[in-house]
């Protein structure tokens, strides 16, 4: 079952093999939709290049090779040489009929699946989460729910914040306020006031100065680093409830994005501690790693400072401390060694483009991102407010995430409850999250993933334009449909009809989701994905406009539109579910 892309191609490359010779086999036929038919032929020009030769006369003799007969009208020849193709109503119906059949809606299995670690969310133990973390959990959930659906095995890393300078703070906090006190509670409900108190502590030590006998907090908290940072049993045991009581709170979020990252997902920088004297070890035997002013440094080659200096890569600090290169290098030597991954995606913020560059480069010098494995940083845009500056309170302090979700879920339910009073209660909750949050998520994945992109609630939530209320809302009106049918007693057909112009507009954009969805899983793109069901949303509307099908009096026509109305639904409902947003059974 073949998209038409694929179809066409391949018809396409053998008549070129067969016209031109072999070499040409492999030529790109720049299969494109078109105004004026359903797809175009572009490649006579590249192909009158090589040739030397005029684009019509290579135009024609195409014409005269390819053999479309089973899937298409005659091509046409239109303009310098682009050959205009209408398929045959049959042929879209057939394969229409078979991605009916098909569980797994035309998205092919690999024939080699590949272990993908995807890194992504990476908030702090004992810190709020803010919106900047929003578009790194919601598009790191995409692309593993996407992975997954294409028949990767997916290993989902949460690489928190858990370790470092700031633990000896915290851990004095906790125990100056006691452990079941009300102010350690925050850590699962407001990290943020929790951190800033300890924060106030630690700076008001500071400007005091410290005690002769260290006996200040700043003093305490800078001993207590050391101390855990030594394996302290005690120092460690504190610290695994200041991750505990964090985790906590992560679990709310998450809960209330509906992303899939659980507790056996984490994997923070605190895993990599005892591998970090290994990995500066193992790089500086192998002459890759060398101290400059004190500090054990990579210097990769190709970056440059500002001085025109090589630029360094900080492995161990000229105190002995180690900082976050270190442990991304040794992670990645993790992931590709121990997890076994071919490809691995860091879902972070695009201020990380550099330090990324230099780390996949360093790991590359030492073998240890060979050249078949692939990593990506996927760049992550910010979120901005209506001023065009990063989104943040009046205050000036980072929007916090729950706050916003909560927001957008009230706003949501303010407009189910004055539509749909008739609902049961717990069922309009349940519709007021999905928009709510369906919302968020979708105004985020249908911008490209390192653009950035103005927060607008009200845009998010609007029932027209590319929004997932509109995509929900024809999911929706299919099953309204289908509803209304049962209770007529009408029965959808076992194959979609195809006849008209809409069913065909539809049917043909039915067929193109395996190929969106496969693109997307290569690229790390789910805006790709947002803009297809966006289109096939449209596709629905116009067929349903042209196509009446409750009202239809002929059972055989009946039956046949809604066979494909309920495709559509579902290839809605799985693309929808590859973005993490839900599709309520009525709005």
């Amino acid at each position: 079952m073949p998209a038409p892309e694929i179809a066409l191609t391949q018809r396409f490359q053998s008549a070129f093999a067969a016209a031109f010779g072999p070499e040409f086999a492999d030529a790109d036929p720049i299969i494109r939709p078109s105004q004026f038919a359903d797809f175009q032929c572009n490649a006579a020009m590249g192909l009158a290049k090589r040739l030397a030769r005029k684009p019509r006369d290579i135009a024609a003799e195409i014409l005269a090779a390819v053999d479309l007969s089973d899937i298409a009208e005659t091509p046409e020849i239109a303009g310098p040489g682009f050959l205009n193709i209408r398929l045959r109503t049959d042929w879209i119906a057939a394969q229409a009929a078979d991605l009916s059949a098909d569980s797994r809606l035309g998205v092919p299995s690999p024939e080699s699946p590949d272990t993908v670690v995807v890194d992504y969310s990476a908030p702090n133990v004992a810190k709020e989460m803010h919106v900047g973390h929003l578009r790194t959990t919601v598009v790191g959930d995409s692309i593993v729910r996407t992975l997954e659906k294409l028949g990767h095995t997916v290993i989902r890393q949460n690489h928190i914040g858990d370790w470092g300078t700031p633990f000896g703070m915290l851990i004095e906090h906790l125990l100056e306020v006691g452990e079941d006190s009300a102010e350690a509670d925050l850590l699962k409900s407001d990290p943020n006031a929790f951190y800033q108190a300890a924060r106030a502590k630690f700076d008001a030590a500071e400007a005091a100065g410290a005690a002769e006998d260290g006996s200040d907090f700043a003093s305490r908290a800078r001993k207590r680093v050391s101390t855990l940072q030594s394996g302290d049993a005690e120092s460690l045991r504190i610290w695994t409830n200041l991750v505990e009581l964090s985790k906590q709170y992560f679990h709310r979020i998450y809960d209330m994005l509906d992303v899939t990252l659980t507790d056996e997902h984490l994997a923070g920088e605190s895993s990599y501690n005892d591998l970090l004297e290994a990995v500066c070890e193992d790089l500086e035997a192998a002459g890759i790693a060398r101290i400059s002013d004190g500090a054990l440094c990579v210097f990769p080659e190709g970056f440059l400072g500002r001085d025109e200096q090589p630029l360094p890569l900080i492995i161990r600090k000229s105190d002995g401390g180690y900082g976050y290169a270190t442990t991304d290098l040794a992670a990645i030597r993790h992931r590709t060694t121990t997890l076994g991954a071919n490809r691995i995606a860091y879902v972070v913020g695009a201020a990380q483009e550099l330090h990324f560059q230099m780390v996949f480069s360093a790991a590359g010098e030492a073998g240890w991102l060979p050249g078949d494995v692939q990593a990506q940083h996927v760049k992550i845009g910010s979120v901005l407010g209506e001023d065009g500056k990063i989104l943040r309170t009046r205050s000036g302090s980072s929007l916090r995430l729950m706050a916003l979700l909560e927001e957008a879920v009230n706003t949501a339910r303010t407009v189910i409850e004055e539509l749909r009073p008739d609902l049961p209660e717990a069922e309009r909750e349940q519709i007021a999250h999905d928009i709510g949050i369906g919302g968020v998520k979708y105004a985020d994945l249908s911008t490209a993933h390192d653009s950035d992109y103005t927060f607008d609630l009200d845009r998010m939530l609007a029932l027209t334009g590319n929004t997932a209320p509109y995509l929900q809302y024809a999911v929706a009106r299919i099953r309204s449909i289908s509803r209304k049918a049962e209770a007529q007693g009408i029965t959808a057909a076992a194959a979609p009809r195809v006849e008209n112009d809409a069913e065909r507009a539809l049917a043909l954009a039915l067929l193109e989701f395996g190929p969106t969805l496969t693109a997307v899983g290569a690229e790390f793109e789910p805006h790709r994905l947002c803009a297809y069901l966006f289109s096939l949303a449209q596709a629905f509307t116009a067929f349903y406009e042209a196509s009446p099908i409750l009202k239809e009096s002929v059972e055989e026509i009946r039956a046949g539109r809604l066979a494909l109305a309920q495709l559509c639904e579902r290839v809605l409902v799985e693309g929808l579910d590859a973005l993490g947003v839900n599709a309520p059974e009525q709005m």
